[in-house]
């Protein structure tokens, strides 16, 4: 299973490649803090610097689950912020609806993704489905891709609640998120009553972990030990650029002044190894 994602990605990736050139993107993720941390920051920036135009858009909830999401679907409640990136220019609406923001742009990519405490936790994401059907409805692009961003371990020395659930062992959460995201959008994908599929995963966890293995070592999140830092952030953004735009973050020109040279070039390579092999560490 793993040896064949790693094929299937570098498939995926030679065929986009060729299809968003010079492209502009548009992108909207259905998330919470730890989508802030991957596509806020940065994202825009590299994808100008490999000669794309993105339009990102954030539905915000801090610490929203997937179940939460569904709430918000069913009951059209006004819970979200919603940041927007236009020509690198965010602006963040408040009181917005997800019919709202699903309907702003013809997006070509929609990201689900699970609350950070419960991503490695297999039941809990049982209503993903009827979410992306709701989503499904009433979209403005019919075309639009179903990505789901499979997120990070926490820092192992994060005094975060939700760590006892794995043990408070960061192996051991990096695993469960692996093997729930995976299960979880297999499940989907081989679901023939479900017209509505994940094309691929973004596997910014994996993204995470690579950079973790290599001699910069676990420094990864800021101070709470659950959300990135400046080089953890920029290692995310790297991850989705390559998986929405077909480019190799590896060698991108683009540069944040917060970050070293050094760390630039590991966050490219860590998140460039997620991407060919995104269900295992690869250390370097």
């Amino acid at each position: 299973m793993k040896r064949t994602r790693c094929f299937i990605t570098i498939l995926l990736l030679s065929a986009l490649v060729f299809s968003v050139q010079g492209s502009v993107i548009k992108v909207l993720a259905v998330g919470n803090s730890f989508s802030e941390n991957a596509i806020e920051q940065n994202l825009y920036q590299l994808a100008e610097a490999n000669g794309d135009t993105l339009i990102i858009g954030n539905m915000f909830i801090p610490g929203c689950t997937i179940n939460r999401h569904w709430e918000c679907a069913q009951s059209e409640e006004a819970a979200y912020q919603y940041r927007k990136i236009v020509n690198g220019k965010k602006v963040n609406t408040s009181n917005k609806s997800m019919l709202e923001c699903i309907r702003d742009e013809a997006w070509d990519y929609i990201s689900f993704q699970q609350g950070s405490y419960d991503s490695g936790n297999y039941a809990t994401y049982t209503n993903l489905p009827l979410l992306m059907k709701f989503v499904a409805e009433n979209v403005i692009n019919t075309k639009v891709k179903y990505i789901f961003h499979a997120t990070w371990a926490y820092a192992q020395d994060t005094k975060h609640s939700g760590f006892k659930n794995y043990n408070s062992n960061q192996m051991c959460m990096y695993n469960a998120i692996i093997e729930t995201v995976d299960r979880t959008v297999k499940e989907i994908n081989e679901d023939s009553s479900n017209p509505n599929k994940i094309t691929f995963i973004i596997p910014s966890g994996t993204a995470i972990q690579n950079g973790r293995a290599s001699s910069l070592g676990d420094i990864f999140c800021g101070s709470d030990g659950y959300h990135l830092n400046a080089l953890g952030k920029y290692t995310a953004a790297c991850t989705w650029l390559e998986m929405i735009t077909g480019k190799a973050a590896v060698g991108n020109s683009y540069k944040p002044s917060d970050i070293t040279t050094q760390q630039v070039r590991i966050a490219q390579q860590a998140a460039h190894n997620a991407v060919l092999c995104p269900d295992r560490v690869t250390s370097w």
